[in-house]
């Protein structure tokens, strides 16, 4: 009896190791959804629904669980949120990991895990250089490439002076550089401001007190709305070009309408953008959420899309990290991006176009972002050099 049920027994066992891998993937979402960034966290979130009720709810045939938690711009709630999902939640993936001061306090965990990550917001520089890692992704962008853009759009205007402003903590300090990296012109002034300020008026009248030719500044979310209401209240806008990045975007031009005619931005994509991949995109988009997506939403709908390619490929068993990592890598090569063309460098950074939209009228008080220029085009960040993977 004893040797039966022992050979029933490896039997069963033995089916149970021949069956295919069938359980769900799961995948965390950590983001600003409160407080002055929780426009950018939300359009992220729901850029990856999107992606995901597209593909009927799963990703290579397995349903797909997302684990939403809230960041709120602190570094510390990051870290809490990272081990929660990586040690309690068992997740597969993290998507999204918002404003870089909070993707940076994450970054040891999941690194250390070996989970697959995708920022959709983030590009820092500590990992698109020599802190690459095989299991980090963005797909969004490497943090100078929006602001590269503008510094060449700004030496192509001939533009001789120009006045920098931006928040004091990485991603500002980053941006600002990256301007600076292709334009040759002076740097009359170069202003870093407190995270989550409010009042410019301060730094309004030092601007007006300038012989600048022209504003670059990169304030996302509230405090974008902020600078660009202030600076229209001090009669600025219209005296003096504004170039920016981040700040006038799908997430603040609901707020902002008119006020916001005439800034020029540099991003990788505008819901105008022309392609039968985004005008599909944006439909959807605002059929499901009654409002026009922006580039966080593209960013994070590529995100899910890359991760349901990579589980294609491993039929829907991505338990093992590196595999999976690897799959996501080269599911860059197939993305069909609402962008145009993408694909991931060595360093899982993005290798695409920036382009400089502006903002103008269309009908009442609605601003539209027109695509006037290309200045990079399938643009490859510096760090990749630094970077040991092939």
């Amino acid at each position: 009896m004893k040797c039966r049920m022992f050979i029933a027994g490896l039997a069963g066992s033995l089916s149970m190791l021949a069956a295919p891998a069938s359980a769900d993937i799961k995948i965390g979402f950590s983001g600003p959804l409160s407080g002055p960034g929780a426009a950018l966290g939300q359009d992220q979130y729901d850029g990856l629904m999107l992606a995901v009720e597209q593909h009927g709810g799963k990703f290579g045939g397995q349903p797909v669980i997302v684990i939403k938690e809230d960041d709120q711009v602190k570094p510390e709630t990051g870290v809490q949120i990272a081990r929660k999902l990586i040690e309690r939640d068992k997740v597969n993936a993290i998507v999204g990991m918002g404003y870089t001061n909070v993707l940076m306090a994450q970054l040891p965990q999941i690194v250390e895990s070996g989970v697959v990550a995708i920022s959709t917001n983030s590009g820092a520089r500590a990992i698109s250089g020599e802190g690459c890692k095989p299991n980090i992704f963005a797909a969004a962008w490497q943090s100078d490439g929006p602001a590269e853009s503008m510094g060449v759009y700004a030496q192509n205007k001939g533009y001789g002076k120009v006045f920098l402003m931006a928040p004091n903590y990485q991603a500002g300090k980053e941006m600002l550089e990256g301007f600076k990296r292709h334009f040759k012109g002076e740097v009359v002034e170069e202003l870093y401001t407190q995270l989550g300020q409010t009042d410019y008026s301060a730094e309004i009248v030092q601007l007006q007190t300038s012989d600048a030719d022209a504003l670059f500044v990169f304030y996302p979310g509230g405090m974008g709305i902020n600078f660009v209401k202030q600076m229209r209240q001090a009669g600025m806008m219209g005296k003096m070009p504004v170039l920016s990045v981040f700040t006038v975007d799908g997430t603040t031009l609901p707020a902002l309408k008119n006020l916001a005619e005439g800034v020029v931005a540099g991003a990788m994509w505008s819901a105008g953008y022309d392609s039968p991949e985004n005008n599909a995109f944006v439909k959807a988009f605002k059929d499901k959420y009654k409002r026009s997506p922006s580039m966080y939403a593209a960013a994070a709908y590529d995100a899910g899309n890359l991760l349901a390619i990579a589980a294609e490929k491993l039929n829907g068993d991505v338990a093992d990290n590196q595999a999976f990592a690897k799959a996501v890598r080269e599911a860059g090569d197939e993305l069909k991006s609402v962008r145009g063309p993408f694909k991931f460098n060595n360093n899982h950074m993005p290798i695409q176009n920036y382009y400089a939209f502006e903002a103008v009228a269309d009908g009442g008080d609605d601003v539209v972002l027109k695509k006037i220029a290309t200045p990079l085009e399938m643009h490859k960040d510096i760090y990749h050099q630094q970077c040991s993977m092939s």
